[in-house]
C-alpha cells in the first residue's frame, strides 16, 4: 500500500504532517510517498531530529493556499504539491492520497484530475459522526446545491461506506431537515424525500432532524454541502465545549480532582469519541480513487489518523461497490428516460389521431 502525502498544504504544514506521515508509517505496514518543497522538507526534518530516509519525496515548489481560487489546481498552479500528487495518484503511482489544503482546491483537482467514478454524477464529502452507531454524513462541504438525483446518489454512496468500513449490511439512510413529516423542508426536499423513499438500493427511513442523528436516527444522512457543512461544524463545536466544560468542572478544586481520578478511563473514552482529530479524514465518495481530507488545522496525530483512513478506505472496497450502484443507477435513469419518450410519443400519436378524427 502506497500513500501519496501532499505534505505543503494545511495551517501546520509542513511540520505537523511530516510528524503525522512518521507516525502512521511507525504505527502501519504502509510506504509513503511525500510531495512538497524538498529544501523545505529537508530543513524541516533535520530541525526536528525526524528521519524521512525511509520515505520516497517528490519535489514540487507551489503551494496552493487556503485563500486560492479552487481551479488554480489545474490552471495556474500545476506545479503545486496537491496537483503533482493528485496526478499521481491518477497515473498509479500510488493508491490514495491525502491533502490538508484547501477543501475547494482538492475537490476539484479530484474530479477533473482523478476523475469521478463513472455514472456519478457528483462525487460528495462523507464525514464519520461520533454518533451513538456508526454514521457518515454526506454532503459536508462540496456540493452547495444539489437536486433529488444528487441525494439519492449520496445515500447509495453513503451506503456502500457504511456496509464496506463497518460492515453493517443494511444501513439505514436518512435525509436531514426541519421535521419528520414527508410535508416538511423545500420542494427539494419533498422531491429528494420520494425519490430516496422509491430507492431500492437503499434502506431508506425517511426525514431525520438534526437532534436525532447523535443518537443514532440512521448510519446515512444525505443532505447538500452547505447544510451539511454547517451540521458538521455545529456538532465540533458542541463537542468542543462539552469536553471543555467537563474539564473545568472536574479541575475546580481538589474534591473535583479527585474525583476525576476514579472516571478517567471513561474520560479519556469519551474525549476520543467527541475530538475530530481521533477521526481521520474524510473521504470523497464518488472519485475513482481514494483521496481524503485532513482537517486544516491537523496536528501530527490529526494527520496520521487521516493517512489510517486512507489505507483502511483503499483495502475496504467501496469504491468498487459504488462503481457496480454507479452502473445499476445509470441503467435505471436511462430506463426513466427511455419510458418517458414512449409515453410522449404515445401521447403525441393519441393526439394526432383525434385530430385528424375532428
Amino acid at each position: 500500500m502506497r500513500v501519496i502525502v501532499d505534505v505543503m498544504s494545511g495551517d501546520n504544514a509542513p511540520l505537523e504532517m511530516l510528524f503525522g506521515a512518521t507516525l502512521a508509517a511507525n504505527e502501519r505496514n504502509v510506504s509513503l510517498i511525500l510531495v512538497g518543497d524538498r529544501e523545505i522538507i529537508d530543513r524541516t526534518a533535520e530541525e526536528n531530529g525526524l528521519d524521512l530516509g525511509r520515505f520516497d519525496i517528490v519535489h514540487t515548489p507551489g503551494v496552493i493556499t487556503m485563500e486560492d481560487d479552487p481551479l488554480s489546481v489545474v490552471r495556474t498552479k500545476k506545479d503545486s504539491s496537491m496537483s503533482v500528487g493528485l496526478h499521481l495518484l491518477a497515473d498509479g503511482e500510488g493508491d490514495a492520497f491525502v491533502s490538508a489544503g484547501n477543501t475547494g482546491a482538492l475537490f476539484t483537482g479530484a474530479t477533473l484530475i482523478v476523475r469521478k467514478v463513472r455514472g456519478v454524477q457528483r462525487a460528495a464529502i462523507g464525514t464519520v459522526l461520533p454518533t451513538a452507531d456508526p454514521c457518515i454524513l454526506l454532503d459536508s462541504g462540496a456540493n452547495v446545491t444539489v437536486t433529488d438525483e444528487y441525494l439519492e446518489q449520496f445515500a447509495v454512496m453513503g451506503s456502500a461506506y457504511i456496509h464496506k468500513m463497518y460492515g453493517i449490511v443494511t444501513p439505514t439512510v436518512g435525509l436531514l431537515n426541519n421535521g419528520t413529516e414527508d410535508c416538511k423542508g423545500t420542494p427539494l426536499h419533498i422531491a429528494a424525500n420520494e425519490r430516496l423513499r422509491a430507492c431500492n438500493a437503499i434502506c431508506y427511513i425517511g426525514n431525520v432532524e438534526g437532534n436525532a442523528v447523535p443518537f443514532g436516527a440512521c448510519n446515512v444522512v444525505v443532505t447538500d454541502g452547505f447544510t451539511g457543512n454547517v451540521f458538521l461544524k455545529t456538532m465540533e463545536g458542541v463537542g468542543k465545549l462539552l469536553l471543555k466544560s467537563l474539564k473545568s468542572m472536574f479541575m475546580a478544586n481538589g474534591l473535583t480532582k479527585l474525583s476525576a481520578l476514579f472516571v478517567r478511563k471513561s474520560l479519556s473514552e469519551m474525549k476520543v469519541k467527541y475530538d475530530p482529530a481521533e477521526h481521520g479524514g474524510a473521504p470523497f465518495l464518488g472519485i475513482s480513487k481514494p483521496v481524503v481530507k485532513a482537517h486544516g488545522s491537523s496536528d501530527a496525530r490529526a494527520f496520521a489518523n487521516a493517512i489510517r483512513e486512507a489505507v483502511a478506505y483503499a483495502e475496504s472496497g467501496v469504491i468498487y461497490q459504488i462503481a457496480e450502484e454507479a452502473e445499476r443507477f445509470s441503467e435505471a435513469k436511462k430506463a426513466e428516460r427511455e419510458a418517458a419518450r414512449a409515453e410522449a410519443e404515445k401521447e403525441e400519436t393519441h393526439v394526432g389521431t383525434g385530430t385528424e378524427r375532428a
